[in-house]
């Protein structure tokens, strides 16, 4: 592939990524405006045809990594799995 090509490639790429941006935060707005009806009507759930929405408080427990290994250090040693892999990134810069 030639390097007209790959900056084609890349240049297509950054492109596509703009419009995730822009369609994400187009859907935020939506996601945002259906949340104000939610509580404008004082409800939890809103339902039309084909869809519904909910909208409530969630409680979840998580385990605190950083402080169990600032406290058990030597026990955080003996159950940390490694790995490795591999990871593509593709940047602009400025020119």
């Amino acid at each position: 592939m030639s390097i007209d090509m790959m900056n084609a490639k890349a240049a297509a790429y950054f492109d596509l990524m703009e419009q995730i941006e822009q369609l994400q935060a187009e859907a935020e707005a939506i996601k945002d405006a259906l949340k104000g009806q939610m509580l404008e009507r004082s409800t939890e759930e809103l339902e039309g045809n084909g869809w519904r929405a909910t909208w409530h408080n969630t409680s979840n427990s998580r385990f605190d990594t950083k402080r169990f290994k600032a406290d058990h250090a030597d026990l955080y040693g003996q159950y940390t799995v490694k790995s490795t892999g591999t990871r593509f990134t593709l940047n602009k810069i400025s020119a």
